[in-house]
């Protein structure tokens, strides 16, 4: 059962947008949920993510622990996910899948008609939660390019 932001759900997990106070536990989660690659530092995505009006970061949190987070930002045509993790301590308990209807609803009120999410090519378990919910392959492949110098290698 999803809830209201801020109105805890059937579960007892309240959802909330997270803060710059958060920023430590969240990154710490993101760690326990091999989401960090070392070309991206998750402080700065979670201060550009805070600062930008086009993006939430949500947190699920049970008590006084962040258990779960979602990162999502959006272009105005399509809505993007980002850093979806849940602690493995918490995980196969429905968390995952109640941030991504939060997020699927914050696109909606915005008016978002479609929502990606980025997959590693290897991450065969998190492609089946995706396609669970009704998400499927599209025939786009993603290029980058590093403006800030850095790169994978």
């Amino acid at each position: 059962m999803v809830s209201v932001l801020g109105t805890p759900n059937a579960e007892g997990f309240l959802f909330r947008s997270a803060t710059v106070d958060d920023m430590s536990f969240v990154i710490t989660l993101w760690k326990a949920c091999h989401l960090l690659r070392p070309w991206n530092d998750p402080a700065d995505d979670i201060r550009f993510c805070l600062q930008s009006p086009a993006s939430e970061l949500l947190l699920a949190v049970k008590g006084d622990q962040i258990v779960g987070s979602i990162m999502m930002g959006n272009d105005g045509h399509r809505g993007w996910v980002y850093y979806l993790g849940v602690s493995p301590a918490w995980r196969r308990g429905g968390i995952a899948r109640a941030l991504m209807a939060q997020a699927e609803q914050w696109m909606c009120e915005r008016g978002v008609p479609k929502m990606h999410a980025m997959i590693r090519r290897d991450n065969l378990e998190v492609r089946s939660f995706y396609i669970a919910l009704g998400y499927a392959d599209d025939d786009v492949l993603v290029v980058e390019k590093f403006l800030n110098g850095q790169s994978k290698t």
